[in-house]
């Protein structure tokens, strides 16, 4: 006595209020199956009323051939279980509707007892009229309770459990209440042939068969839906980073213009001015390097860049002793801060890790630069420490430090503290660099600063996995 309503109207109503899919495609079953029984739900709501008011035209149809306290527990037995589908329906409403799948697997677990007295309840109604009222009134009760057997099918059959369960209970109960009649009238022959009497059965077979049928229809509907949906995220995502990538790349390109400009306008100005007076060589020429090298620091950062995210990066890991790696850096890096009378300081733990020496040597390296740059007095110190999650160096800087709503943007290419002390000469591009080869071979970055106090950045140092590493660059890792 449930779920009346057509499969095509179910589609109207359900598929219009589907709940969020997903994002990831291995919890499809899960909603599927939540978004079946919310149809479910959806379909039956108020559809048992329907059957409730054929409950009089059945007494009715029995009136004076039955005692009439027979017909009043039958009726009794109806009300009781219309009063228990009202019940589930407001608790529903009120706690699971708008759950998640799981909340309404749970409830139609739980309160499927509620289909099971509907259906008892019309199983009962054999023993009111079967051969105890004339023929045209049973012809006319048998026609009500197959109604009823049938009303529920569209939306039962979206959980096959619960449409077996009203079924089995409504047909197994009918089938208890004419063999009892049978006993009581000692096997006399009915009025209808024999024969008749396995139409029951012949229509529970095809309510269950016909179930079937109706719900690998929906599911299969709801699963298309599921993949449109997918599909549909999917190519937003796809649209919304084509967008994004366009959008950095003007931005990378704009920067990198405005970087070059200043440079390449002091090589014109020095050129100009050493034609105007060419004995001041000695004086022009030392300026004339130092832009030139300016420019070919940036175009060496760009074309680092383009060729990580290009994908065009082969990495090598291997075992690297990094206390060797890092008494490497520092007779790079010692001579540079020395000269500008920076301290510099080592402190080594002896260590290994698979990594790649080059690009690890590239990523402390950026990070030496930056601390010297960005350092006026005091001085900096290369550090490895070995923690519980292994290796761990550190750059420490008594530096012009950053400010903390901008510690997350100095990872990006280009990006430079507006209003900066110390930053007019730099490009922005050593800490992406950084960012980038940290993702590829795994090898955390964290920072932390005090305006005027300095910075300390630490790169986590994990065993490197070829594989996934060259995976990650030649994705084009950003």
């Amino acid at each position: 006595m449930v779920g009346n309503s057509s499969f095509a109207g179910l589609g109207n109503s359900s598929f219009a209020s589907l709940t969020p899919a997903p994002a990831s495609a291995d919890e499809a079953e899960p909603w599927v199956r939540g978004e079946l029984i919310r149809s479910l739900m959806r379909a039956s709501r108020g559809s048992y009323l329907l059957a409730a008011a054929l409950m009089p035209a059945m007494v009715g149809l029995s009136w004076g051939h039955v005692p009439a306290w027979q017909l009043i527990v039958w009726l009794a037995i109806g009300i009781a279980a219309t009063g228990c589908r009202i019940w589930g329906e407001q608790l529903y409403a009120r706690h699971y509707a708008d759950r998640d799948s799981a909340a309404q697997q749970y409830f139609v677990e739980r309160y499927r007892y509620l289909w099971s007295a509907s259906g008892f309840a019309w199983g009962l109604s054999i023993l009111i009229f079967f051969e105890r009222t004339p023929l045209v009134n049973q012809f006319m009760s048998w026609l009500i309770v197959a109604g009823v057997a049938t009303f529920p099918l569209n939306g039962l059959a979206l959980h096959p459990p619960l449409l077996r369960r009203y079924v089995n209970t409504l047909f197994f109960t009918m089938l208890a209440a004419i063999v009892l009649r049978m006993i009581e009238l000692k096997f006399e022959r009915p009025h209808f042939h024999y024969g008749f009497l396995m139409l029951p059965v012949l229509h529970w077979w095809l309510l269950l068969r016909a179930g079937r049928r109706i719900h690998e229809t929906a599911r299969n509907s709801f699963e298309l839906l599921f993949h449109n949906h997918i599909l549909i995220n999917s190519l937003t995502q796809q649209r919304q980073a084509a967008v994004s990538a366009v959008a950095m790349k003007n931005r990378f390109l704009a920067s990198a213009a405005h970087d070059m400009r200043q440079p390449v306008l002091a090589l014109s100005l020095y050129a100009d001015w050493l034609r105007n007076e060419p004995e001041l060589v000695a004086e022009i020429a030392p300026k004339i390097v130092r832009a030139t090298h300016a420019v070919n620091a940036l175009f060496d950062s760009l074309f680092d860049l383009a060729r990580i995210d290009s994908g065009q990066v082969r990495l090598h890991i291997e075992r690297v002793e990094v206390a060797q790696l890092l008494h490497d850096l520092e007779l790079q890096y010692r001579p540079v801060a020395e000269a500008k009378g920076l301290t510099f300081r080592m402190h080594v733990t002896p260590g290994t890790v698979l990594t790649d020496p080059i690009r690890v040597r590239r990523m402390i390296g950026n990070l030496l630069a930056n601390a010297t740059k960005y350092t006026a007095e005091g001085g900096i110190l290369l550090a490895s420490r070995q923690t519980r999650d292994g290796l761990r160096v550190e750059v420490w800087d008594t530096g012009i430090g950053i400010a903390r709503e901008h510690l997350r943007d100095v990872f990006l290419e280009f990006y430079k503290v507006a209003d900066h002390a110390g930053t007019s000469d730099g490009f922005g591009l050593g800490l992406a660099i950084v960012a980038r080869l940290s993702h590829a071979l795994g090898h955390p970055v964290s920072v932390r600063s005090r305006l005027g106090r300095g910075s300390v950045f630490r790169v986590a140092l994990h065993d490197a996995d070829e594989t996934q590493a060259q995976t990650r660059i030649s994705g084009a890792v950003g």
